[in-house]
Formats: structure tokens, sequence, C-alpha cells
């Protein structure tokens, strides 16, 4: 148990940024959940390695925790949200009804946040934790994140020695706990249509439910950046006449499957892939180099905080570069003019912008890799 808390501690000391007192309580709490899970389980005990068992478990959790910290709690929670909707999306429309795409959307959200407050109070139960307990720093919610996850996911027996995970028997019962008439067509409403055959809304909540959303005001905090980056990039596209790519753009703003892409664009899925690729292509080139500084905000990865890498990261980045690299990275930090950089390394802008472009291409390769090469081991 104690080799198993050193290991965790030890690997969150060197990956994160957190301190030391919030590494503790996260590798306690993780040490306390696998040797629980290795006492209980009658499987693992007969196994006759109960100690490979109890290193596998910790190292899957190190790195579910540690891919969460990585994303950051933006990323995370939009990474936590897709890899549930996507499990339950099947499982979520009311009986007797043909639900469009948007309004099951509205349906998966709205069960979601039910779930997540389950799963806190799951979190707290399982870590005899206080009741009002919430997690307040980045590592704390990856605990969270990646232990909604692994709840999620938890087989639930069956009669008929079967089983199905704990989130679908959930989505299961939320659908079938809709009254039909709750099924609204969001888009339908957000545009002013009606599904009634007069044209005409008939019930007084839809009517209210539509002045809300025409009248509703972003209070996100991050809203008007993220808009300000959305018009810069169609700009950016409209500069190089990419009016497909803007398209595509907008569809998946819109969160439209590839299916409703290729439907609403007419293409094949070849061609949809194709696409896919340039709008890639074109993304990269915006956030690295056209406004790096806009996007790098938005990711919580500008200068001020070692563009987004940990410690461990960062170190290895700057053992990466050269001695004009390393010095443009100075003067960046520092501010300095891209004329007076220029000048500084002797070469032209353009080049300052390609030199930067790679800068931030290796931080952004460092920053995303996985880390599943930072698992456990028996030597360590």
């Amino acid at each position: 148990m104690e080799q198993t808390f050193q290991i965790l501690f030890n690997k969150f000391r060197q990956s994160t940024r957190a301190s030391e007192d919030s590494c503790s309580k996260v590798a306690t709490r993780l040490t306390d959940e696998v040797i629980r899970i290795c006492q209980q389980s009658d499987r693992i005990q007969a196994s006759g390695d109960v100690a490979s068992w109890e290193r596998n478990l910790a190292n899957h959790r190190l790195n579910q925790c540690l891919r969460y910290y990585e994303l950051g709690s933006n990323q995370g929670r939009i990474e936590l949200q897709s890899t549930l909707s996507a499990i339950i999306y099947r499982y979520i429309s009311p009986p007797g009804t043909s639900t469009s795409y948007r309004a099951r959307l509205t349906l998966i959200e709205d069960f979601l946040q039910g779930f997540y407050a389950e799963a806190l109070n799951a979190f707290r139960r399982e870590n005899v934790l206080d009741a009002a307990y919430t997690p307040h720093t980045l590592l704390e919610l990856s605990e969270y994140m990646a232990f909604c996850e692994r709840y999620a996911k938890r087989r639930i027996p069956l009669p008929g020695r079967r089983s199905q995970q704990l989130i679908i028997l959930r989505a299961q019962t939320f659908s079938q706990q809709q009254p039909n008439e709750s099924a609204v067509d969001m888009t339908v409403v957000a545009e002013g249509g009606s599904a009634d055959n007069d044209g005409e809304v008939q019930d007084s909540a839809v009517q209210q439910l539509r002045s809300i959303l025409a009248d509703q005001k972003p209070t996100h905090p991050d809203h008007s950046l993220r808009e300000t980056i959305i018009k810069e990039l169609i700009g950016y596209l409209e500069e190089r006449q990419q009016s497909e790519c803007i398209d595509y753009f907008v569809l998946r703003l819109k969160d439209c499957s590839a299916n409703e892409i290729e439907h609403i664009l007419g293409l094949t899925a070849r061609q949809r892939d194709y696409l896919q690729q340039r709008f890639k292509y074109h993304l990269i080139r915006f956030a690295l180099a056209h406004r790096w500084e806009l996007v790098h905000q938005w990711l919580d990865a500008d200068l001020e905080r070692d563009l987004g890498l940990t410690p461990h990261k960062w170190q290895l980045f700057k053992d990466k570069l050269n001695s004009n690299q390393l010095k443009l990275l100075q003067l960046k930090q520092e501010g300095a003019a891209k004329a007076t950089i220029a000048k500084t390394l002797a070469c032209t802008p353009t080049q300052v912008d390609k030199q930067w472009f790679k800068l931030l291409e290796l931080a952004w390769d460092l920053r995303n890799r996985s880390v599943s090469g930072s698992g456990l081991s028996k030597d360590e």
C-alpha cells in the first residue's frame, strides 16, 4: 500500500503543478480505492497475483487522472461530456416519440447534469468525504472527472447472468420518465417554427421557451473570447477563400454529426473526410501562427502559463531547443516586438514567425502527448 501511494504521489508531483498537499490527498484516495477493490474482489483474491492487479489498477487511475489534468478544466469537461454522451445517445429518447438530433442533445445535457451530481455524491461516499466537498484545484477536478467516467462505466449485474453499464441503466430510466409532451424540438422552437399542422404553436410553455432563447444573454466569462476566436477564424478562412471550410466549421459549432454534415453539404463520406482534414490544416495554422496568442489564452496555455506545460514537460521543452530558439523564447516572454526579435537574432520577421511556429508546434505536441508512458512498473 505504501509503495503504491509513493509511486502515485511522485508521479503527481512530477507531472502536475499541484501542491504537495493536494498530490498527497489525491494519491491517498486513489490508493485506498485500489486496495479496497483488490480486497473485495473474489476474482482478484483468487488470481494469486494481487500485487500485479494493484499495480495495474493504480496505473489506470493515474493515467486517467493525468489525461484530464493535461486537458484542463474546460477541455476536460468537454471530453467527459463527449465520452458519456456517446455511450447514452441511443438510449435517450422518450418512448413513442421521434426525437430530433438537437432535441436529443438537450435531453442528454439535462440527464448528465443530474448524473454528475449523483457521481459526486458517490465520490464523497466512497472516499468518506464531507457532504459539502467539491473539487477546488485542477488536480482534484481531474480526479473527480476520472472517477465520474469510471463510475458511469461500472457493470451492474442483471438477471440471466447479464450486466449493463450503470450510466445506460440511468439513461433508460430517465427516458422512461419523460412525458411525451416534453420532447420539444429545440431547433424548431429557436427558429420560431411549429410541428403543428396549422402552423401555430399552441403550447404557451413553448412560446415562453422561444422568448427565453431569443432574449438570452451569454453569461459565461469566456464567452466573448470564444466569440472573438470564432469570428477571427471565419475571417481567416474567408481571406483564403475557404468557403467550404467555413460551412464545415459552422455545422460543427452546431454539433452536427458526420452524417448530418454529409447530408447538408451534399458530400460523400470520403469528401467529408477530405474537407475535415483541410479544415484541420487551416485550424492548426490559425492556432499556431495567425492568432496564437488568442487561442493559447483560451486554452490557458499562454506564455505566462509556460504554454500550458507541466514543470516536467516545460523542462523537456526547453531541453529540446537550441541557443537561438531559447533566445527567441526569452524575447517572446519579455514581450519584445517582432522587429526587435528579428534584429537580435539576425534574421527576417518572416523567419521569426517560422521559428516561433515550430516552437509552438513542439509545445502543442508535448502538451497533448499521451501519458500512457508514465505508468507504474515493478522497478519504480
